[in-house]
């Protein structure tokens, strides 16, 4: 017998109620709250940086379906670095706009077949809202770091004056 989607959650639910009970019970309140924590903590961080090396270091071939410009050919043909970099320089700025601005979900994200054929266009608002999401996600985390470090930052505090200013109520 599979076991059910709810009843997965529930047993969950239970495990994360008695757990803390039984923990305090038999003095373990300090491996639970401390050290517990710590260590999922420093597993999610090496396994997340461990991931970013591999998908660094994985080859790309210059030509991708997000890549419009040229690639570097001939020296009298000008080619286009941010699109098809062909050295660090070049790779450093497209990995920036990509992470920074989505730069890959400005175009080409949205396909329909016309005639028979695929054409591909834009979803303007999918690369906003998740420009908009992402960016406040980010501000976010920062003006929490105010409540983890000590003395606090002045560009935190500066970061804290201009998305106050933006507070609503």
């Amino acid at each position: 017998m599979a076991v059910q989607p709810l009843g997965t959650a529930i047993i969950a639910i239970v495990l994360l109620l008695v757990i803390p009970l039984g923990a305090s019970a038999a003095g373990w309140t300090a491996p639970l709250a401390v050290i517990i924590p710590y260590a999922a903590f420093t597993l999610f961080l090496v396994g997340f940086v461990r991931r970013i090396l591999l998908w660094a270091k994985a080859p790309v071939p210059f030509r991708i379906t997000t890549t419009c410009g040229q690639q570097a050919s001939l020296p009298w043909i000008k080619n286009d670095p941010l699109d098809c970099p062909s050295d660090l320089k070049g790779v450093i700025g497209r990995m920036a706009l990509e992470i920074f601005l989505f730069r890959s979900l400005f175009r080409n994200t949205e396909v329909k077949i016309v005639g028979g054929r695929p054409v591909t266009g834009s979803a303007k608002w999918l690369w906003f809202f998740g420009l908009l999401f992402h960016w406040s996600l980010l501000i976010i985390v920062f003006r929490h770091l105010r409540f983890f470090s000590e003395p606090i930052a002045s560009w935190i505090n500066g970061l804290a004056a201009v998305d106050g200013f933006f507070e609503i109520g």
